[in-house]
């Protein structure tokens, strides 16, 4: 696909009528058909700061292990979502297996748009997935959601050359590991605090969103060994 395209749309088009409609004001749809009959959460009953929160109250039911996932119909679920999605919120993780995004925050088919890139880093990519999100889904949250142990983060505050192109990572790392003072947490969280301003201000999309109060962007850190979520 040629650079300037998105699924084969100009990307100068996507880009003009994504800012017309989050200046609009990205009127949301009725809500989908299994918000009242199951109870789950949908991005036309939520402010920005609600979805952020649904996000964590999920997280907690995932920390007691009182996960509701398995209370839904999934083959219904899948049948019924198949011709659109209507997420609340996207979350840019890290590639990492052990960062099961979904699971994490006790969602379900549908509720989450999820991103993920060794290192929860933000490239091109990433950010035109993200608008899509946000001008074609209108999601209310975004995350960016760094772990601990990440070794991407790891790997970008060792001085030695590695292998193929995993060193290309370690470039847009690098911001936060000199904020860091060699401390590999403080350079994990300084990470993700970095690439979501990045998604703050490299985006015209993500701006306006922010600014019509339609959308929140924040960071987060995973803990592997508690499997809680602290946003920052």
């Amino acid at each position: 696909m040629p650079r300037d395209t998105i699924a084969g749309v100009d990307r100068r088009q996507f880009l003009q009528a994504a800012v017309a409609g989050v200046a609009a004001g990205l009127v949301a749809p009725a809500a989908p058909w299994w918000s009242a009959a199951r109870g789950l959460t949908t991005r036309a009953a939520l402010t920005p700061d609600e979805a952020l929160q649904e996000l964590m109250t999920g997280n907690r039911r995932h920390v007691a292990s009182r996960s509701t996932t398995m209370d839904v119909d999934v083959a219904l679920l899948k049948k019924r979502t198949a011709d659109k999605q209507e997420p609340f919120a996207a979350v840019l993780a890290c590639a990492d297996s052990r960062v099961p995004v979904e699971l994490v925050f006790d969602q379900v088919i549908g509720q989450i748009f999820v991103v993920r890139a060794a290192g929860n880093i933000v490239t091109p990519e990433i950010v035109a997935s993200l608008e899509y999100a946000v001008a074609s889904l209108g999601i209310r949250a975004l995350l960016v959601l760094g772990h601990t142990d990440c070794g991407a983060v790891r790997a970008a505050m060792k001085t030695e050359a590695v292998a193929g192109q995993i060193s290309s990572l370690g470039s847009r790392i690098q911001p936060a590991v000199g904020q860091s003072a060699g401390n590999v947490g403080k350079a994990i969280e300084a990470n993700a605090r970095i690439q979501a301003n990045l998604l703050r201000t490299s985006s015209a999309v993500i701006r306006q969103a922010i600014s019509a109060r339609t959308l929140k962007v924040t960071s987060g850190i995973y803990d592997l060994s508690t499997g809680k979520v602290a946003v920052s």
